[in-house]
């Protein structure tokens, strides 16, 4: 029995593949919406001009009955899903080279930390939208649990987990700095914008600068995805090239000792 080949004509060559175009056009959305939500949610919050630590009491009744900021909320717990992509497709950029092992290690580092960023948020923000429905008697009943929650005793402290997040995305702009796969002026944005987005409650225009930088920094990326054009610049290629000579040098080495 012969297998017979279908014949192909230059149209069905040259034919984009539809999965990857709605993976490449699904990724740049997801540059471009993960530091526009934060921005949305840090400018939200009540008092943003000034820089003030925060206790916990203080975030509980900030939070009580604001459905503005509840929503904020909300949307940073969603967004979480799109920092991983964010992580995962900065990691993608750095497979090779340089900054091979800062995209592994910075990626494990913001995934990890985004996923405990939803613990914290679904266990610290989403309970305060439910509690809207309590009287202000039963709330104030309630306070003494509620500053356990926040002040993240017992197993919330899992949730501290979450500072992984800043400096697992720094050190994914380190390696893109260092592999030249972005302009520098680029990656220093990342870099900036993902340190300054740890600033503690209560210092949200910190935040919200942070993430202005962050979208500075990836909507570059994103416009390169929606439009189909390679990622990879001469910079990171010339990387590569020096790291696969060191590898075949090294290899040769072993086979002749």
């Amino acid at each position: 029995m012969t297998a017979t080949a279908l014949p192909t004509t230059p149209g069905t060559l040259n034919r984009p593949d539809p999965i990857e175009r709605v993976r490449r056009l699904g990724t740049a959305a997801a540059l471009l919406a993960m530091p526009c939500i934060f921005l949305f949610a840090f400018v939200t919050h009540p008092g943003l001009g000034s820089i003030r630590m925060l206790e916990p009491a203080d975030l509980i009744l900030r939070a009580r009955g604001n459905p503005v900021l509840q929503f904020a909320h909300a949307l940073v717990t969603l967004n979480t899903a799109l920092l991983v992509v964010v992580a995962l497709h900065l990691q993608s950029l750095l497979r090779a080279g340089r900054g091979a092992w800062a995209g592994l290690v910075g990626g494990a580092m913001a995934v990890l930390g985004a996923c405990l960023l939803a613990a914290d948020k679904g266990a610290l923000c989403l309970t305060m939208s439910a509690l809207d429905a309590v009287d202000d008697a039963t709330f104030a009943a309630m306070m003494p649990g509620l500053t356990a929650i926040f002040d993240k005793q017992g197993w919330v402290v899992l949730v501290w987990g979450m500072v992984l997040l800043p400096p697992g995305v720094a050190v994914q702009a380190i390696g893109l700095i260092r592999a030249r796969q972005w302009p520098a002026w680029q990656g220093a944005a990342l870099l900036a914008g993902s340190l300054l987005i740890a600033a503690p409650d209560g210092m949200e225009i910190i935040n919200a600068t942070a993430a202005l930088a962050l979208l500075v920094a990836l909507a570059p990326q994103a416009v390169r995805l929606a439009r189909g054009r390679s990622t990879t610049t001469a910079g990171s290629a010339s990387s590569r090239c020096r790291s696969c000579r060191h590898r075949l040098a090294a290899t040769a080495v072993r086979h002749t000792s």
